[in-house]
């Protein structure tokens, strides 16, 4: 093992504007020996330092637009993106669809690269390569980094230990990433170098309980925060994207929450039940989960506080600077980096708004009228079915005017007609009040942003990363405060935990009975978000219904991480994808006059359980050996 050569590709830095100070100073893809790779700390967290720019941020890993909404949240009409593949049940397209950040490889320009397959170099995350591939990169990185601990005899214990918790998370992460989306895959702890013969694990729960004792390895190694240590002290305030204690036990318990949840539970057989799950399992992700919001306590993590905050936390961020640390919005955990070009980031931030508007992208992808309308609720707290049951008094939902007394997240987050863009000189005249109508008066048609190419085909926009400031929006042809800013989807902040922790405890223990961990129950903490977007709590009969406040809590869940590319995989582990509810996207046709209002269908998404409910193995990926069964339907 110790005698082989290590080509590697080295990123110096955590990555271009984010960049920490460079790690080793040697050429790109220079062959070099192992023992030198580990024969001090700088050499060793350089070949570390790749592993970071392997995480695929799904925002920017795109083209000049970004299609990375594939749930029942967002639609899109052009053939060619993966969403509407997905809404036609091609998951197999997967394979070859290099504009989605799912693709086994990575998309070049002409001359980039000279099409090899991806380097880790490029500025650009749709130049990177994609989750297949970098997991399988990853993983392997991560084995090499173990493999080799007796090198490291340069390097005191601290930066030893650090090293070897980076691995060990990353070796996790990487096989977590595959596992969202694939399924149960092999837990690679070797670097192969022969043949492979690892049978596929019988159930998803058996594989992530062997991941978790990675992810507590690298509990134990890594730091609260780098800035507080030696070895942290060169790139002492720069270390904001590193890998820390709290990212691990977050991560720790996203792993153990996925297992337990009824998809995984069923493993694929009939009779999935979306409120059953593995107990045991839940209970082990409460506890993980608690120590990070022991460090909340600590002052290492602090929520958005109210919705102004909240601008701070998703995109009120100068160039440059990485979103989610400020004092009033320090709910940065972990995210990818990719971010940090300009044209990509500026892509992403726009992505729910049209390109006549934004100025970036190409079409926009349209907001969806199912979704907006079965999680963004009602101001008293209620979904807009339970206010209109009657059950928990006067109804405050009007058919007639949709878009009064909602959810205050609905208007920070969703535009929806005649909402005003902005005022001021510049912005032209037919951009400064949205008109989403479908008819016009007098039977005509519909309204300048409705129902053509590039603008919304539903009847709303969604704007959570868009900026804006003193009620002015950025336009192409007026300020450009896009520019401004920094807006990234991150893969774990501090509102995801809360919204894990309630559910897993929930599972665990109900919604009234706080763990011996941490002193919160799921209510209190379902309630601790809706106070701050000013939203009422949670009503007494639902908290008192398990399915119910089950359902509620998806909602809540639902509203929080609206549009930051999570929805897929949630109502695929909820095992409801299939359903009604979740499987038709639908649009809202109204008058300009606002008459009438009308849920139109717009596709019956093919989806089947368990059949589409995880990607297809590439086929070559099957057929190495014996006992690696693809997954069922393809």
């Amino acid at each position: 093992m110790k005698n082989f050569k290590i080509k590697i590709v080295l990123f110096l830095g955590l990555l271009f504007t984010f960049a920490c100070e460079e790690y080793l100073d040697i050429a790109p893809e220079a062959e070099i020996d192992v023992t030198d790779v580990f024969g001090t700390f700088e050499t060793s967290q350089g070949f570390v330092e790749e592993m970071y720019n392997l995480v695929v941020d799904y925002g920017t890993a795109g083209w000049s637009f970004q299609d990375y909404i594939y749930g029942d949240d967002g639609y899109n009409t052009q053939t060619f993106k993966f969403s509407t593949q997905l809404d036609r049940g091609q998951l197999n397209l997967w394979i070859g669809n290099s504009l989605s950040y799912i693709h086994q490889n990575n998309r070049f320009q002409t001359g980039e690269n000279n099409g090899a397959l991806g380097s880790t170099n490029e500025e650009q995350g749709r130049g990177r390569p994609k989750v297949w591939n970098a997991s399988m990169r990853g993983i392997r990185k991560a084995n090499v980094v173990i493999a080799n601990e007796d090198l490291m005899i340069g390097l005191t214990q601290q930066e030893k230990n650090v090293i070897l918790g980076q691995a060990y998370f990353f070796r996790a992460y990487f096989h977590n990433e595959v596992m969202k989306f694939w399924g149960r895959f092999p837990h690679i702890k070797e670097v192969f170098t022969g043949a492979i013969d690892i049978p596929r694990p019988e159930t998803y729960k058996e594989v992530a309980l062997s991941i978790n004792e990675d992810y507590k390895k690298a509990i134990e190694l890594l730091p609260v925060d780098w800035d507080n240590e030696p070895y942290g002290q060169r790139t002492l305030g720069n270390n904001a994207g590193r890998l820390t204690k709290g990212a691990a036990y977050a991560f720790q318990g996203k792993n153990l929450l996925l297992a337990a949840s009824p998809l995984m539970f069923f493993n694929n057989q009939p009779g999935i039940d979306t409120y059953t799950y593995d107990t045991e399992l839940a209970a082990m992700a409460v506890n993980a989960f608690a120590e990070v919001l022991k460090l909340e306590q600590a002052g290492v993590y602090h929520l958005a506080e109210n919705m102004e905050d909240y601008k701070k936390l998703l995109w009120e961020t100068p160039r440059n600077t990485w979103p989610g640390l400020v004092p009033e919005a320090k709910e940065l955990i972990f995210a990818g980096s990719n971010g940090s070009h300009p044209g990509s980031t500026e892509s992403f931030m726009a992505t729910g708004m049209p390109r006549p508007i934004a100025g970036t992208g190409t079409q926009c992808t349209s907001a969806t009228h199912n979704f907006i309308h079965n999680n963004f609720g009602m101001a008293n707290g209620l979904s807009i079915e339970d206010d209109l049951s009657g059950a928990y008094g006067t109804p405050t939902y009007n058919p007639n005017r949709p878009f009064d007394n909602r959810d205050p997240r609905f208007y920070a987050w969703v535009f929806a007609d005649r909402d005003v863009l902005g005022t001021r000189a510049g912005i032209p005249a037919a951009n400064r009040v949205l008109q989403l109508y479908s008819v016009g008066g007098a039977g005509g048609g519909s309204g300048p942003h409705r129902d053509r190419n590039g603008y919304s085909f539903t009847g709303y926009f969604f704007k959570k990363f868009y900026p804006e400031i003193d009620g002015q929006y950025h336009s192409q042809k007026g300020n450009n405060i896009i520019r401004q800013f920094t807006g990234i989807r991150m893969h774990m902040r501090l509102t995801d935990v809360y919204l894990m922790y309630a559910e897993a405890l929930h599972v665990a223990s109900g919604p009234t009975t706080a763990p011996s961990s941490f002193p919160l129950t799921a209510e209190q903490a379902i309630n601790k978000l809706r106070a701050r977007a000013g939203v009422d709590n949670v009503k007494p009969a639902i908290v008192a219904n398990r399915n119910k406040f089950m359902d509620e809590l998806r909602r809540e869940r639902s509203v929080e991480l609206s549009y930051e590319g999570h929805r897929w995989v949630d109502i695929r582990r909820w095992g409801v994808a299939h359903e009604d509810r979740y499987r038709i996207k639908t649009k809202l046709n109204f008058d300009k006059d606002w008459t009438f209002f009308e849920e139109v269908p717009l596709v019956d998404r093919v989806c089947e359980y368990p059949k589409h409910y995880w990607l297809p193995f590439e086929a070559n990926q099957t057929q190495f050996y014996e006992g690696f069964q693809q997954n069922p339907g393809w």
